[in-house]
């Protein structure tokens, strides 16, 4: 990651506003309201950096216990709880310094940019990793409020914004904190006031006007239409340069596909975007293989659970078919003594007379083997799910 953190900053313009707003259907009123409650005013610092701010409780709680978490407290990079210290004029000496520690951590443990969202929701934002979400972030502002409108949708409170409940939105952008600040009687003033001020003109036919009128900087890539034995070609580059998120080689640019190309063209200094051009094409035969962090290599699987769903579903899986397994065991083995107890006698006789002649215990102990079978394979798919992150193939 370039640590001097600069690259295009371009500003955002007033066409950008009602253009990403129509995206999700939000009015250009409703998101000036919320800029201006939570956004930092302008998304670059004076240096042309994206705002930032280290959190040290956070990094603190994602580290987790060992050897990394106590070299972080040591440099006082890390405390367990929130205001423990005050903030420094400038996070960006601090978190470089963190970074030495768990670059991917302390990339999770700031909050960037126009809305200062928190490295830790770059999944949310529409990024794969917190890296390609800060080289977004560095380019240009309309980024910052894309990946800000992906994370109102991801977080469910779109609706709630173009119905005008405050109080849910600033709740659950701000924590329960949030009447302190008086953050959802703000955002209901704002919205008055901007009520009050004519909109910037925009409508369908207005979107390739605004398209046009990005600085090459901060262009969204053309999406032109590009033949089927292209968009495969594509794939594959991209699956052995390591952006495995791309999906299968179908020959479709569907959110996968669309996904990969957009780490790409971020990790690769390329306009944002998720088309194919010739821009893409020449970086593609160019691009070294993606680099798997070590951090990534190592990672433990209670790690790998927090970041993988499937490797958590696995996870719970295996879990339930444990212990329904030692139950079915142990109620196979306890099954003359309860079936003689009056009350749990009445539950359990209709299933028995229901299964004829076959004796509880036998049913207990088939139970016990389809939840150890059940385990294996619940135990299988863990391990795929964390080879597969640890290597690369599943991010």
């Amino acid at each position: 990651m370039d640590t001097s953190f600069k690259g295009a900053a371009v500003r955002l313009k007033d066409i950008d506003i009602p253009r990403i707003g129509a995206e999700i259907g939000v009015g250009e009123d409703e998101l000036h309201a919320f800029m201006q409650v939570e956004a930092a005013g302008s998304g670059f610092d004076a240096v042309g950096r994206p705002k930032m701010l280290f959190e040290p409780h956070v990094f603190y709680r994602l580290l987790g216990k060992g050897s990394k978490r106590d070299a972080a407290v040591s440099a006082g990079l890390a405390y367990p709880k929130w205001g423990a210290k005050p903030y420094p004029k400038d996070s960006y000496p601090r978190l470089i310094r963190a970074m030495a520690i768990d670059e991917t951590i302390a990339l999770m443990s700031a909050s960037w940019g126009l809305t200062q969202i928190l490295g830790e929701n770059h999944r949310d934002a529409g990024y794969t990793s917190p890296q390609v979400m800060v080289s977004a972030f560095m380019a240009s502002e309309d980024n910052h409020l894309e990946a800000t409108v992906r994370v109102l949708v991801a977080w469910k409170i779109d609706d709630d914004l173009r119905a005008h409940r405050w109080p849910v939105i600033a709740r659950t952008w701000n924590g329960p904190g949030y009447k302190q600040n008086g953050y959802d009687t703000k955002m209901a003033a704002a919205f008055a006031k901007w009520q009050g001020i004519r909109d910037t003109p925009f409508g369908p036919q207005d979107a390739p006007a605004a398209a046009a009128a990005q600085t090459p900087a901060a262009d969204v890539a053309a999406s032109p239409a590009v033949d089927k034995a292209t968009i495969e070609r594509v794939q594959q580059q991209l699956k052995d340069l390591g952006f495995t998120e791309v999906g299968g080689i179908d020959g479709k640019i569907g959110t996968m596909t669309a996904t990969a190309i957009r780490a790409f063209r971020a990790e690769n200094g390329l306009p944002s975007g998720d088309g194919i051009d010739d821009e893409l094409l020449l970086a593609l035969q160019k691009a070294k293989p993606r680099v798997i962090a070590p951090e990534r290599e190592n990672a433990p699987p209670y790690v790998v659970r927090d970041k993988v769903p499937e490797a958590r579903t696995s996870w719970l899986t295996k879990i339930g078919a444990f212990f329904t397994g030692i139950f079915a065991l142990v109620g196979s083995f306890f099954d003359g003594v309860i079936g003689n107890l009056g009350a749990a006698s009445g539950y359990i006789q209709p299933v028995k007379d229901a299964a004829g002649d076959v004796p509880g215990w036998v049913w207990m102990l088939a139970i016990a083997g389809v939840a150890g079978g059940l385990f294996l394979v619940a135990s299988h798919g863990e391990k795929k799910s964390i080879e597969a992150f640890q290597t690369g193939a599943r991010r």
